[in-house]
């Protein structure tokens, strides 16, 4: 669920089969790279037009350390994005079998609306499967996030109030 206020963009991922969830320990909020490599949360978004090129990466970890990156195309142009202050993480899981990520990212960092975008998920489990989460994978065999075909959401501009 994306959901968005003037100044942040608030994201909710709900996991089923919470309790045997792998949970990074905590790292606080600060940046960190490789959070892919096990339980992370993410978001993909891209202009509207399809084919513009550029896009944008954030991934999530609910040990509240996070990442963004900026790409000019496929996989190419990697540059660290300024996320400000940083997203809020909070992780609600492992007492029940419904887990609650969610995340508020400053708004004003990522790129203009109205956008694609597409969610996704690593899940790493306790007893070591992982398994990857996202709204559409093209090659089921081999998923990749990055993948423009991935971003199949919209979210328009604000309307004027």
């Amino acid at each position: 669920m994306v959901d968005r206020d003037p100044d942040w963009l608030s994201i909710r991922w709900t996991i089923h089969g919470g309790r045997s969830i792998l949970v990074p320990p905590f790292a606080g909020r600060k940046r960190a790279d490789g959070l892919w490599r096990t339980t992370c949360f993410e978001l993909f978004v891209a202009s509207r037009e399809v084919g513009g090129g550029g896009y944008e990466e954030l991934n999530f970890s609910p040990s509240e350390a996070w990442a963004a990156y900026g790409f000019s195309s496929y996989r190419d142009g990697m540059k660290e994005l300024d996320l400000g202050p940083g997203p809020v993480c909070a992780w609600r899981g492992g007492r029940s079998e419904i887990a609650i990520f969610d995340v508020a990212v400053p708004a004003h960092c990522l790129l203009a609306y109205p956008w694609r975008y597409g969610i996704s998920a690593v899940i790493e489990e306790k007893s070591g499967a992982k398994s990857y989460w996202a709204l559409h994978h093209p090659d089921p065999a081999k998923p990749d996030f990055h993948d423009p075909a991935c971003f199949v959401a919209t979210l328009p501009a604000p309307e004027a109030s």
